[in-house]
């Protein structure tokens, strides 16, 4: 993906703008494609600037957030379940399928880590 138009056009766009032009126009004169200029403009318009979105894909919720406490569950039953059984016990209780991948990004982002075949807590103390 490109970098994002420099914020120093952004506000050259936006001086046209307050002189009175559309927002094809000021594209035009600038040498933007009419579909930026219409889209800064309604920017500008709704939020007072045309700053870029941030990159990437919004932060969301994702699938698994509601199945967060059957995860935990099931890995404090058995801290040696596989990720393919962790998939497969989610699939036939809650009818969720998704890739262990997934299911494995949740359960680190929650803290728990993969030592030795077995899923540790967050903040637990190795056994003796």
């Amino acid at each position: 993906m490109s970098a994002p138009l420099p914020n120093a056009l952004r506000a050259r766009f936006k001086a046209c703008l307050e002189e009175g032009l559309s927002g094809r126009a000021a594209a035009a004169r600038l040498m933007l494609s009419p579909a930026t200029g219409s889209r800064w403009a309604r920017a500008i318009r709704q939020h007072g600037d045309a700053a870029p979105a941030p990159p990437g894909r919004p932060r969301g919720r994702g699938k698994l957030v509601p199945h967060q406490a059957f995860l935990e569950e099931l890995v404090a039953q058995d801290p040696d379940i596989t990720l393919h059984e962790l998939r497969d016990a989610l699939a036939m209780a809650e009818g969720v399928k998704v890739h262990h991948s997934s299911i494995a990004a949740l359960l680190k982002r929650l803290g728990f880590s993969r030592q030795k075949d077995r899923w540790w807590p967050p903040n637990s103390t190795a056994p003796a």
